[in-house]
This record gives C-alpha cells, sequence and structure tokens, in this order.
C-alpha cells in the first residue's frame, strides 16, 4: 500500500512538473528580439503553378514571439503577397501571431491557383499549433480565397490538380539570409532547396492519412490559458484556481 501510494504520488509530481512546464513555455519566455530584432525581412520567388505558369510572390517575415532566454525569436509573422495571371490584384495571404501558440501559427508549404482562385497550402507551425488546428492527418491546412478573404477547406475541396510543394519551405536563419541575398529564387532553385527536407509531407501534398503524421506532438487542449492534456484533471484544477 505504501509503495502503491508513493508511485501515485510520484506520478502526481510528474504531471504538475509537465504542466509547469508549459505555462513556463506560455508565460515566462523571453520574447527578447532575434537575430533579424523584431523587424522583417523580404524576398521574392518565382512560384511555378500546376498548369507550367508562374507567379512572382513576395515572402516577407517578422520575428518576435514567445522563446527560451539566449534562444532567437521565432517567427512571429509570415506573408506571401501575389497577382494572379490576369487580375491585376495583389492577394496576400498571413500566417499571423496568436499568443496561445506564440509565434506564427502556420508555415507556407505551397500557392497554387486555379481557373482565377488561389489556394494555399500550410502545416501548423509546431505541436501548440499542431492541436489548435485539429491535429490534421496528413498535417496540413488548406485555405481558399473566396474574392474577399481567405477561407479554410477541408482536403475534399482541395483540387485535386495540385501535388508540388512550390514555394521555400525550410526559413532556417541561414537560409533566409541566403534567399534575402538572392533576392529573387528561381522555380528551379526552390524545387532544389526543398528537395533536401526528407519528411513524407514535404514531397509532395499527400491525400491519404499515415502513420507519425503527428511527429511526436502529443494530445493537448488549450484551458484557461494553459495547454494540458485532455484528461489531465489536475492541470485543469490548478489553472481553475488560478483564474479565479
Amino acid at each position: 500500500m505504501e509503495e502503491r501510494g508513493m508511485r501515485t504520488h510520484h506520478g502526481i509530481l510528474k504531471r504538475i512538473a509537465k504542466l509547469g512546464l508549459i505555462l513556463m513555455m506560455g508565460v515566462s519566455m523571453s520574447t527578447e528580439a532575434g537575430l533579424f530584432g523584431s523587424g522583417g525581412t523580404s524576398w521574392k520567388e518565382e512560384v511555378l503553378l500546376h498548369d507550367g505558369g508562374r507567379v512572382i510572390a513576395k515572402r516577407s517575415l517578422s520575428y518576435g514571439g514567445r522563446h527560451e532566454i539566449g534562444q532567437p525569436s521565432p517567427i512571429k509573422e509570415q506573408t506571401i503577397s501575389f497577382t494572379p495571371p490576369n487580375s491585376g490584384k495583389t492577394i496576400t495571404w498571413a500566417s499571423e501571431y496568436s499568443e496561445d501558440v506564440g509565434r506564427a501559427n502556420f508555415n507556407l508549404l505551397a500557392l497554387h491557383i486555379l481557373n482565377g482562385v488561389p489556394y494555399v497550402v500550410a502545416s501548423p507551425n509546431l505541436c501548440l499549433s499542431y492541436n489548435k488546428w485539429g491535429r490534421p492527418n496528413p498535417p496540413y491546412v488548406f485555405f481558399k480565397y473566396d474574392g474577399k478573404e481567405w477561407q479554410r477547406i477541408p482536403l475534399t475541396e482541395f483540387p485535386a490538380e495540385f501535388k508540388a510543394l512550390n514555394v521555400a519551405i525550410y526559413l532556417g536563419t541561414q537560409d533566409v539570409q541566403a534567399m534575402v541575398k538572392q533576392g529573387l529564387l528561381s522555380a528551379e532553385n526552390i524545387k532544389e532547396r526543398n528537395s533536401e527536407l526528407t519528411r513524407p509531407q514535404y514531397k509532395t501534398i499527400l491525400r491519404d492519412p499515415y502513420p507519425g503524421a503527428a511527429g511526436g506532438c502529443d494530445e493537448m487542449v488549450y484551458y484557461k490559458g494553459a495547454w494540458v492534456g485532455p484528461g489531465d484533471s489536475i492541470g485543469k484544477r490548478m489553472m481553475d484556481r488560478k483564474s479565479k
């Protein structure tokens, strides 16, 4: 009985410690500026469309949000601006900052256009975003521009013609510096850069669920300002007391 009680006590302490770590991630991380400060940077990309057409798009990043002390700031927001063929109208899609995620919600993977209608493929930005956006499998979030604003759509409404990931995906510090210096990335250069990525969801636009799509992200829910396990009654009680 004593041994079982000790195990129970140890388990509770582990759960409290885990919640404390999550709270530290959400509240106590520094918001100091990283390499690019709190400002941003931009470059252009030649986006190869499914029909062989090409669109010049402007990519922009800004840095900020939560991060561990001593680590560079994450991407706080990223945008892509482009003019669809024969439209004369510039359209911008943005991955914006939100407090629950602590950084930009999405990583941009693809831009496609069909019959003048733009579509975007994005992936949730790390585990908090993956949980926020419903733990999709395959791990994408799809958007369609309705003429006024971007709307999230299910995979079933995403045109089957679109298969390629056609924008620069990896945005590490050195890669961004190189792209800014280059100014304009050709479609061929983008394809070459993306070929170095090894995870299956970065090779082509997947249509079927597959094992490992979560990438090791534990299931969590956002409860009164903190991320906790869906069955974590202790964590929820702690947040209940904190919110009073």
